[in-house]
């Protein structure tokens, strides 16, 4: 597929309007960490909900979404729907302490409520293994969809994609700082959402699927189009349903989702003006980036089964392998269905949906660079490398980090093969350990040894399985199955630990408490409790539950919208506006400083 010169004429508007924003924000983001990494904490919620929905519109989102349809239908969706549970909880429950706690990133907290030279090194190596590694591999994948969007609409080699993209998103991220990232953000959300139900748009105009009523009643793409999995088969449910909403969302972490609040959520969430704000902000990404955005892409992925039929074991992909000869084998996969799709697309339409991909891309990456840069700065080198250097040198250091980074992840991308090889990568290596980030806030007695050691086992556990397991003459185990076995020997694992360790010093805990001010049950047994904070447990709990029926109502709702299902869709519709008016009643309660 090649652009003419009005698609050329868009991707050019596109790129005259981001590198314009991009420089209008250079000067204030040089003067200092502060600003640079945290737009001096002023940003306005709704600007800063935006922004994470964009980061989470990723270039591999919509072809981790046709991996996970065209592998096992709609319903697969809930490995990555499940984690809604866990980032309203998060909204109603952390998103005030973390902006009440001041740190000035997430990875700040440990020294602020650990104490001694575990608390120094949890803080540092995290600032690495988090910053550089957990954040290349993440950026990888993102670098990675670029590469096969770029392969099928552009028939660039991956060589040129990583080199071109790359260069262009560092440099804008190294030079505007996190208020040229939100604010563009902003426009690159609205680019992108056009993009993509236009893509939905012309999917289902494609002959083989002739329509939304075609695309239902189609044989094949019909027996994908449940929103839960089939339990007569108890395997695929319980890993595709029973697993995520009853241990994946609390005990996994992955970036947007993690439990408690972290990555670049927190640095949102710390950026706000208020905590009213940082509550709004994490509301408005949920409702966004789960109700709101998801469909689009399920139709494509839908009406690519269609298009390019899924051939027999063995042959899966030969429809996909014919239609683009000239593609990088090692790039072929189910997931590359969704670009493919895009080759339907009218000329200016389709510069419209180049440019909003790029956008999803920039976005995700720019944001990824300026929180991985925040940790390599704040975190590890001011904090043990140079601790009396002026502003503008941290700033500078902060802008070679960008580089570095954005290196090593083009790098990885060469090597990776499918999104959804390093999304369970991802969830197995923190497994087990999302308890501890939950309980840390309102149970004194875990410590830094808890975190370490929890960390160090589901590291073990996650390299196990792929490199070991099978090479030592064991039986093949399933992946939900891994992911319980990390879970289980994690949790046991720094649940003995925390109990054989000491807890951090008692003035630690005090100014923790005091600066937090956080639900008091846990901390009676350590500090005084008696300086409290507005809100309730109950009040949370139940704005909790009604975030989640009321996104999930609407989610299913529009789905059944889609297929052509009155009854069902007019119920689910009611329950998402009976929900949501218990929410907005609810929220007063919750309590806001």
């Amino acid at each position: 597929m090649q652009l003419n010169g009005l698609d050329w004429f868009v991707l050019a508007a596109y790129g005259v309007l981001t590198l314009g924003v991009g420089l209008f924000f250079a000067r204030r983001a040089g003067k200092g960490t502060t600003e640079f990494f945290l737009a001096g904490r002023t940003l306005p919620w709704w600007l800063l909900g935006t922004s994470m929905v964009a980061t989470t519109f990723s270039t591999d989102t919509p072809n981790l979404v046709a991996d996970l349809v065209r592998n096992g239908g709609v319903s697969q969706n809930w490995v990555w729907w499940a984690f809604l549970i866990t980032a309203m909880c998060t909204t109603f429950f952390y998103a005030k302490l973390w902006r009440r706690s001041g740190v000035f990133t997430d990875i700040g907290f440990y020294e602020l409520r650990y104490s001694g030279r575990p608390a120094t090194f949890l803080r540092g190596f995290r600032a690495l293994y988090l910053g550089v590694f957990f954040n290349v591999v993440i950026m990888a994948t993102v670098t990675l969809a670029a590469i096969k969007i770029a392969g099928v609409l552009l028939g660039t080699d991956k060589y040129t994609t990583v080199l071109v993209a790359g260069t262009v998103t560092a440099l804008y991220a190294a030079t505007s700082g996190l208020w040229g990232v939100v604010v563009t953000d902003l426009l690159l959300f609205v680019i992108a959402m056009v993009g993509a139900c236009a893509a939905a748009y012309y999917a289902l105009a494609q002959p083989e699927v002739g329509g939304l009523s075609g695309l239902v009643n189609h044989p094949e793409i019909a027996k994908n189009l449940s929103l839960l999995p089939d339990f007569s088969d108890w395997r695929t449910a319980a890993t595709v349903l029973l697993i995520p909403i009853a241990v994946q969302w609390w005990a996994s972490w992955y970036p947007g989702g993690e439990p408690g609040g972290g990555g670049y959520a927190a640095q949102r969430m710390l950026a706000a003006r208020n905590e009213r704000d940082s509550m709004r902000a994490t509301l408005w990404f949920n409702i966004a980036h789960y109700a709101l955005r998801p469909w689009p892409w399920i139709l494509v992925a839908l009406a690519s089964i269609a298009v390019y039929p899924i051939g027999p074991p063995g042959a899966e992909l030969e429809s996909i392998r014919q239609a683009f000869p000239d593609l990088d084998p090692s790039i072929i996969g189910h997931d590359l269905a969704y670009p493919a799709m895009l080759v339907f697309l009218p000329h200016g339409l389709l510069g419209l949906v180049v440019a909003s991909l790029a956008a999803a891309f920039m976005s995700t990456i720019s944001t990824h660079l300026n929180w991985g840069a925040s940790y390599i700065v704040d975190d590890f080198y001011r904090r043990f490398v140079a601790q009396d250097r002026d502003e503008a040198h941290y700033v500078r250091v902060a802008r070679i980090s960008t580089f570095f980074l954005i290196a090593l992840s083009a790098a990885l991308a060469l090597f990776l093969e499918s999104a959804k090889q390093a999304f369970g990568l991802i969830l197995l290596l923190h497994a087990g350990s999302g308890l501890i980030f939950l309980l840390r806030w309102f149970w004194w007695r875990i410590n830094a040894w808890s975190e370490i050691s929890g960390m160090a086992v589901s590291a073990v556990v996650a390299l196990w399985f792929p490199l070991f397991h099978e090479r030592v003459g064991l039986a093949p185990i399933d992946p939900a199955v891994q992911l319980l076995i990390g879970v289980g020997l994690t949790t046991a694992v720094w649940v003995l630990v925390t109990y054989l360790t000491s807890p951090a010093d008692p003035a630690t805990l005090q100014n923790f408490y005091d600066r937090v001010r956080p639900f008091p049950r846990g901390w009676r047994a350590a500090v005084d409790t008696s300086k409290t904070a507005p809100g309730s447990v109950a009040a949370a709990m139940l704005a909790w539950v009604l975030g989640c029926v009321t996104v999930y109502a609407t989610l299913f709702g529009t789905g059944m919208a889609l297929y052509g299902r009155a009854a069902p869709a007019i119920a689910f519709g009611v329950t998402a506006v009976v929900a949501g008016f218990g929410l907005f009643r609810t929220l007063p309660s919750v309590g806001f400083e």
